[in-house]
């Protein structure tokens, strides 16, 4: 049989949901002069009435059970008949065309495809898509949801899984994950059909009554909205509340760690912290929410910190006494702030033991420095400098995790672990 299979190709073409009224001219004319067609059941009524008054209507079969519609492929293409498959969208993006390549020799198929649906989804929404993610839920754990989104990724595209809960298992997701507020959702059901439908849902907000089970999200990044201050809880704010820096969203310290390092801090009425490597400045922003009285000096490297740091404190009605752009390293063996009675060493990179040991010199009596780490080769590298400064050494390691929807049940999503390093000056 492989010799007649190589001699006829089986043309694939994709489609929109507006069938053979959509396609281009070329691919609509092999599916007129198509001795077998193949289409997805939804499509056959119309192919079928477009196709009534050709003077040798193909035989029209549905595509949707591929296991039964190969044999019959085979002997058809076998016959020599000319035969079409219409699929949706673009065939090789999570359609039929894996099936079809582990079924037939890759020279007897020719792919035609038409825009996927998330090319579709991105043009309604007029955004450009190239820095677009996707991810697919079908029949999978959510788990990968949930990771990626600690990532911060500026458009995500996801394909739900409709017997999982759609659209909400995604927005259960997003609302366990603090980010809420650091995403539009967008809702597009029959997309290329012309009753599509493109909506934006507001968090919480009620799902249409006749939402179409075959539908996708889009999660597009935008800035949070201010908050209400006086809204919001005393420590501990959900992640996706703070401003981010557009090239490198996602990097900053989550929810949890703020909230271990905020107690290790054990922050003083008034003196002067430091946040070095301060990020957006979520852990100095909100120790300055429970202590007014202290004197926070920022230090971040990266350009532009300065002024997402400010606007971050702005929202929370907070105001730190200095936000010092530039090498943190530099910026202390020029003077720098003040000496201080606390301070977070949370960045510093390679340059991290030198800037201790300028803590070290500098910092007041009962002061502390509180460090958070990520391997334990950094542990053992700043370890004992502070032994050696005579401070009383504490280590722990925080692991986290966040609840994550799970079919009908809520299964436990791990965030990276964290080694927080202190040291106590006597």
């Amino acid at each position: 049989m492989d010799q007649p299979l190589q001699q006829h190709r089986l043309e694939v073409i994709g489609s929109d949901a507006g069938g053979l009224a959509s396609l281009p001219a070329a691919a609509a004319a092999l599916v007129r002069q198509a001795d077998l067609l193949a289409a997805p059941a939804r499509l056959l009524p119309g192919l079928r009435q477009a196709l009534a008054e050709e003077l040798k209507p193909p035989e029209l079969v549905a595509s949707d059970r591929p296991e039964q519609l190969f044999p019959q492929l085979e002997r058809a293409l076998a016959a020599g008949r000319a035969v079409v498959l219409l699929a949706s969208g673009d065939p090789l993006w999570f359609g039929i065309g894996r099936l079809l390549l582990g079924r037939f020799p890759p020279e007897c198929l020719r792919f035609h495809p038409a825009p996927s649906s998330l090319q579709l989804a991105f043009a309604r929404l007029g955004r450009p898509w190239q820095d677009a993610e996707w991810l697919s839920l079908h029949g999978r754990d959510p788990e990968p949801l949930a990771s990626r989104l600690q990532q911060r990724p500026a458009a995500l595209a996801v394909l739900t899984d409709p017997g999982r809960g759609g659209v909400e298992e995604v927005r259960r997701i997003l609302a366990a994950s603090g980010l809420e507020a650091a995403y539009a959702v967008w809702l597009c059901e029959r997309l290329g059909h012309p009753e599509e439908r493109v909506l934006r849902l507001a968090p919480r907000a009620a799902l249409p009554a006749d939402l179409d089970p075959l539908h996708m999200v889009l999660l597009i990044a935008e800035p949070p909205p201010p908050p209400n201050p006086a809204s919001l809880p005393l420590f501990g704010l959900d992640d996706g509340l703070w401003l981010q820096h557009p090239d490198r969203p996602g990097l900053m310290t989550k929810r949890e760690v703020r909230i271990q390092l905020l107690a290790d801090l054990e922050l003083p009425g008034s003196g002067v912290l430091w946040d070095v490597g301060a990020g957006v400045g979520s852990v100095g922003l909100e120790a300055l929410r429970l202590r007014p009285g202290l004197e926070l000096w920022a230090l971040e490297r990266r350009g532009g910190s300065a002024a997402l740091i400010r606007a971050n404190a702005e929202r929370l009605d907070v105001e730190p006494v200095g936000v010092l752009e530039g090498d943190a390293l530099t910026v202390l063996q020029q003077g720098g702030p003040p000496d201080p009675d606390r301070v977070l060493l949370g960045g510093g990179g390679r340059q991290r033991l030198a800037l201790l040991e300028i803590v070290l010199r500098r910092l007041r009596p009962l002061g502390q420095v509180v460090i958070p780490l990520a391997t334990l080769e950094a542990l053992a590298e700043l370890r004992p400098p502070l032994e050696r400064a005579g401070l009383r050494v504490q280590v722990s390691q925080l692991q986290a995790w966040r609840g994550s929807p799970l079919a009908d049940g809520t299964r436990l999503a791990p965030l990276n672990p964290v080694l927080v390093l202190k040291g106590r000056k006597d």
